[in-house]
This record gives C-alpha cells, sequence and structure tokens, in this order.
C-alpha cells in the first residue's frame, strides 16, 4: 500500500464545526488571505471553498444573510449572476478547465454544508480528474495548498474589488 502524505490538510480535518456564518464573518476579517476571500463588495463575496472538491473551488454568496433565493431583491440578483460570471472566468484564464460545474443546494436535505446562507459552487472540471483515489481509496487528492490557489486567483479579482469601492 502506498501512503498519500499531506499534513497541511490536518488543520482543516481537525478544525471542527464553525457556528458563525463564513459569508458573514470573513468579508470582515482583517487578513482576506486567511479567510480567503477574494473579493467582497456591499452585495457579494467570493471565497475559496476551505474543504474543495477541485482546485479552485469557488463559492459566490450575497453578503446578506438569507437562505432563500426569494428574500434577494432583484439588484442583489443581477450582481451575484454577474459576480459569478466573472469569477467562472477568472477561474477558466488561470487554470484552462475542460468544463465548469456552477450550482448551488438549497437547503440541508439537497447538501447544503451551509445551509442558512446560500451560495454558488463554482468548480472546475478536467476529464479523468475523477480516478481511482476517490473510487477504491475514499480518498481526494487535492493538488495544490488553498493558499497558493488564493495567490493565483487574487489578482484577477481587482477589477471586482475596484468595482465595488466605486459603487461606495
Amino acid at each position: 500500500m502506498k501512503v498519500l502524505w499531506a499534513p497541511w490538510r490536518m488543520t482543516l480535518l481537525s478544525a471542527g464545526k464553525q457556528r458563525r456564518c463564513i459569508f458573514c464573518d470573513h468579508p470582515r476579517a482583517r487578513d482576506a488571505r486567511q479567510s480567503l476571500v477574494l473579493a467582497a463588495n456591499r452585495t457579494t463575496v467570493v471565497m475559496l471553498n476551505k474543504y474543495p472538491y477541485n482546485s479552485p473551488h469557488l463559492m459566490v454568496a450575497p453578503r446578506r444573510h438569507v437562505a432563500d433565493l426569494d428574500r434577494l431583491t432583484r439588484a442583489q440578483r443581477i450582481d451575484l449572476a454577474e459576480t459569478v460570471r466573472v469569477a467562472a472566468g477568472i477561474v477558466e484564464r488561470k487554470y484552462r478547465p475542460e468544463g465548469l460545474n456552477i450550482g448551488m443546494n438549497l437547503g440541508r436535505a439537497a447538501g447544503a454544508g451551509i445551509d442558512g446562507h446560500l451560495h454558488w459552487h463554482i468548480v472546475p472540471r478536467w476529464n479523468g480528474d475523477t480516478n481511482f483515489m476517490p473510487v477504491i481509496g475514499s480518498v481526494k487528492v487535492i493538488p495544490q495548498h488553498l493558499l497558493e490557489t488564493f495567490d493565483i486567483l487574487h489578482p484577477g479579482f481587482a477589477a471586482l474589488r475596484r468595482r465595488s469601492r466605486k459603487r461606495r
């Protein structure tokens, strides 16, 4: 049997469940890199998923703490859709995936890990990115550290961050 060493993952596995909402708290943090916040404005936040399906698995959420699409205003829905479009384009330019999964899980029964705050997932996909590791070994290998992913993507979100400053 071969052993796969990924000691940096221990901090993720031992972190425990958070009671607070990351989409509400992390955009206010002083260190965007440690909070994995790529961009935030009055309406939306873009973050790396701390438990990614693939690198770079992003999440786009409204700043308002809502679990139901009907509670968003028209302006918030438009800004979120535009932010998803921009974020997907940045992932495509920086990582050149062969496809993207973009979607959301509304409610715990639908698979939402954070069911009190709706959010979109943007997951890049490559042909063959599902291999024997998850099928036989129940292990998913993420080839890039989250902070390295952050450093690659963060500059791409500069225009989105500038756009948010102009609105204020």
